[in-house]
């Protein structure tokens, strides 16, 4: 007997026990069916708004459902609803969708689980919450359309070369100069110029592309990349040590990885631990290959590596 099995025994033999999950099961809809209305109600496109009201009129039909197996609980939303649309105004509504039925993967594990002990005759409407939960809604989240999205792949191409090539400049640096203000400033020199570098070529891709603005292209690709350029150039003006700055910066850049990574994971269903573990693979491989030049060269040329 398996782990489902035993579960779904223990509920069959203690009701309460099922009244309790069934509450549990409602607060999660409940509190889905009002953020679902709210991220309608700060939505400025119309049919992004209609989505989501279906999507919310759809979680309170499974909340009432739920409720009336919760054997009269009261059920009070979660903290999600003030959360989830603070996370939409800043990174959109369709990363606060999409994270929101990330959550609804265990949800379905847990009403198939219970599947077998709820009475025949609420089993089809059931049946129908998971049909709901497992492709209709994600149906409906991929209709959604929001302009930031459509320029994630400006922003990707500049931050993940920002921290791929910054970094490496700054390994090279580390193999020639003990001084990290050196390396800082020089990070920050090569980081303008490659910045504007991208944006060109991001402006002259986006020209022949209908459907985005060249202008807001280029910007958006220059812009993460200078962003980018600021974050991993700030520990070598703050810490006096060479090999410690680099740490502090690498660490930085990882976080920024990790973070822009995940973003992208959820928006665009994607391994977040594999495409991660790429990423960050070749930035470290960079900065080796870059800290052995900048030794040798360094060595060959005998660069003086006083520090000011």
């Amino acid at each position: 007997m398996d782990i489902n099995q035993l579960h779904q025994k223990h509920l069959a033999n203690h009701p309460d026990h099922f009244a309790r999950h069934a509450a549990w099961f409602a607060q999660n809809e409940l509190t889905e069916s009002i953020i679902y209305n709210k991220l309608a109600g700060i939505q400025k496109n119309p049919a992004n708004a209609e989505i989501l009201r279906h999507m919310a009129k759809e979680e309170h039909g499974h909340y009432e459902f739920w409720k009336s197996l919760s054997n009269g609980a009261e059920i009070i939303p979660r903290a999600g609803v003030y959360i989830i649309p603070i996370l939409c105004r800043i990174l959109g509504v369709t990363f606060a969708a999409k994270f929101l039925e990330k959550h609804e993967e265990l949800a379905v594990e847990r009403y198939q689980a219970v599947a077998k002990i709820i009475p025949a005759s609420q089993q089809e409407q059931l049946q129908k919450i998971i049909a709901d939960e497992q492709g209709h809604e994600q149906s409906l989240l991929s209709q959604l359309k929001e302009k930031r999205v459509e320029y994630i792949s400006f922003v990707a191409l500049g931050l993940s070369d920002a921290i791929v090539e910054i970094t490496g400049v700054h390994a090279g640096f580390l193999g020639v100069t003990g001084t990290p203000l050196i390396a800082g400033v020089a990070g920050v020199i090569v980081g303008v110029s490659a910045a504007i570098s991208m944006g060109s070529a991001a402006y002259i891709q986006a020209k022949h592309e209908t459907e985005r603005s060249a202008f807001v292209s280029a910007f958006t690709t220059g812009l993460s990349y200078l962003g980018s350029v600021i974050v991993l150039a700030l520990p070598y003006f703050f810490i006096h040590e060479m090999f410690r700055a680099f740490t502090v910066s690498t660490i930085f850049g990882v976080l920024l990885l990790a973070a822009f990574t995940y973003y992208g994971a959820i928006v665009f269903d994607r391994k977040f631990w594999r495409e991660l573990g790429e990423s960050t693979a070749l930035m470290l491989g960079t900065a080796v290959i870059t800290f052995v030049v900048g030794h040798v060269v360094g060595s060959l040329f005998h660069i003086d590596t006083a520090k000011f």
